[in-house]
């Protein structure tokens, strides 16, 4: 099995990143699977189409996250056949034609009469044939796969709950020993694409459950959304939702209750966080649902002061995650700087936890000239199969300094190694993450979605990253430099508080060395 395509043009438009190819011989070939549950009174039949759901995975490619090849898994695919049927025990086959194995499986396995838990069964099976065509450990962790999907489905058939069959599904999932290898709910799903594609309907607000207390608290409101015209600020508290008392709701769920339809409106209460505790803080707030974009992009030009005495403007660009319009958002805030006057930039990966592996390697190419490797990947063979930009063309030379800090995980890295190995960029900050992962994402035939590791990856220096992380050039203390004093009251206060940002400092000077060096890095 060859997981990874090799040859791959990595230009803006055309671009797909890393894509798993289904052609190792001995591997799993599924076409499609059949239940057929009967009794004295009925019998019943679902046909479900594998083929049809992989090749929906390359819609939404995440952290680190592989695209399906689509024609070399239709080659693949197209011989196999694996079938299920069963009465009050189900029988499961799997024949491959290969000469590499030739050979047939049988396991058999109680089906359940209970609908919901029949149809999480189904479920199953695409779970266990997923992995066992791409997990990046061929091993399965040192246990027996098809064993295991037999022994699961035995513990699932007395099950009268759908939840319940879904835990037996995680618990499979958990002896891969593979945390980022995991199954999530439809609702979960909803909430990730939303994040990936960067648009919603609703208010503008972002929430979390506050640990201490377990009330819902307000972590931001996206600018210029109905949330913030209406005053409503970080750390309030919400405490109801169309009158309805928000006490034990999980996050997930209030979530739910705020989206809606564009045109419609939800009302809401929230206390404010100057002063929790007081009924009298309690506002009713009743607002619009809007198209929300979520743009990960946001800037700001810092005045500075050089070395011999010249004012100059710095861009400040902080990416927060790699959602489908990263590349481009970016694109569009260096263009606009560059207009203002900019000719030195900080792009600031802290606590960004990754996202769309295309985004990130798209956004390495804005700042990346020729034909540069931008990560290296290991399948589960032990290959090493490096991906390059195919001429590429900066649009910048302009000397960069990339901010990164232990919440900098997985797409976030690969960036800022290969903004770094190719000696375009120096790293300040705090060691990263270590997540040297690449997970596929799959949408499964109920909507919920499963994540699995494909790959591993290594900087294009060849470094290791995972459980490591990367450690920056410099690192930044608050000793090391003193604010500028250029920026007045009348400068934005964003600007001011970066100025009173250490690792920003430090980025700056950083920055002067490029620039009395007469290179980019």
């Amino acid at each position: 099995m060859e997981p990874l395509c090799p040859n791959l043009d990595l230009k803006p438009a055309p671009f797909s990143p890393i894509s798993p190819r289904f052609s190792k011989p001995n591997s799993l070939s599924v076409h499609s699977h059949r239940f057929s549950c009967s009794d004295r009174r009925v019998t019943k039949k679902w046909r479900v189409p594998i083929v049809a759901r992989w090749f929906k995975a390359a819609s939404y490619v995440k952290a680190d996250e592989a695209q399906v090849c689509g024609q070399e898994l239709m080659r693949s695919v197209g011989k196999g056949l694996l079938a299920l049927a069963a009465a009050a025990a189900a029988n499961y086959s799997i024949f491959c034609d290969s000469p590499a194995m030739a050979e047939s499986l049988t396991v058999a396995f109680p089906v359940s009469r209970t609908t919901e838990v029949n149809s999480v069964q189904r479920t199953l099976v695409e779970t266990w044939g997923l992995i066992r065509e791409t997990f990046v450990d061929p091993t399965f962790n040192h246990q027996d796969w098809d064993l295991k999907l037999q022994q699961t489905m035995v513990e699932m058939f007395p099950l009268r709950s759908a939840d319940a069959a879904y835990m037996k599904i995680s618990g499979m999932l958990a002896t891969l020993g593979d945390p980022f290898t995991r199954i999530i709910s439809p609702k979960e799903y909803q909430s990730f694409r939303i994040g990936s594609n960067g648009n919603l309907q609703g208010v503008g607000l972002f929430i979390s459950t506050e640990p201490r207390t377990g009330h819902l608290v307000v972590l931001s409101c996206v600018e210029g959304s109905p949330a913030a015209r209406a005053g409503i600020h970080e750390g309030d508290e919400l405490v109801e939702i169309n009158g309805e008392n928000l006490d034990g709701v999980d996050t997930e769920v209030a979530v739910q209750k705020l989206r809606g339809r564009v045109g419609t409106t939800v009302t809401i209460k929230v206390q404010s966080s100057n002063d929790l505790g007081s009924d009298s803080s309690i506002q009713e707030v009743k607002l619009p649902r809007e198209y929300i974009k979520l743009s990960p992009i946001s800037t700001a030009t810092i005045p500075h002061r050089t070395p011999d005495g010249r004012l100059t403007k710095t861009g400040y660009v902080k990416l927060s995650a790699f959602s489908q319009t990263a590349a481009a958002d970016m694109e569009n805030a260096i263009n606009e700087m560059k207009s203002q006057g900019v000719h030195s930039y900080i792009l600031d990966l802290r606590n960004n936890p990754g996202g769309l592996v295309k985004a990130g390697l798209d956004v390495a190419q804005i700042w990346l000239d020729g034909d540069e490797t931008l990560v290296n990947t290991i399948d589960r063979e032990g290959n090493l199969l490096p991906i390059n930009m195919v001429n590429g063309h900066a649009i910048t030379h302009d000397p960069l300094v990339v901010l990164v800090n232990e919440g900098s995980a997985s797409a976030s890295e690969i960036l800022a190694g290969a903004l770094h190995d190719n000696l375009r960029a120096t790293l300040v900050g705090h060691r990263t993450f270590g997540k040297g992962k690449i997970q596929s994402v799959t949408e499964l035939h109920d909507g919920s979605a499963l994540f699995i590791t494909v790959a591993k990856y290594l900087s294009p220096g060849l470094h290791d990253i995972d459980q490591v992380g990367i450690a920056p050039d410099v690192q930044c203390t608050t000793e090391m430099l003193n604010p500028s004093k250029e920026s007045t009251s009348k400068e934005k206060s964003s600007v001011s508080s970066l100025e009173a940002d250490s690792c920003v400092l430090v980025a700056e000077h950083e920055l002067d060395i490029q620039e009395s060096k007469g290179t980019a890095s």
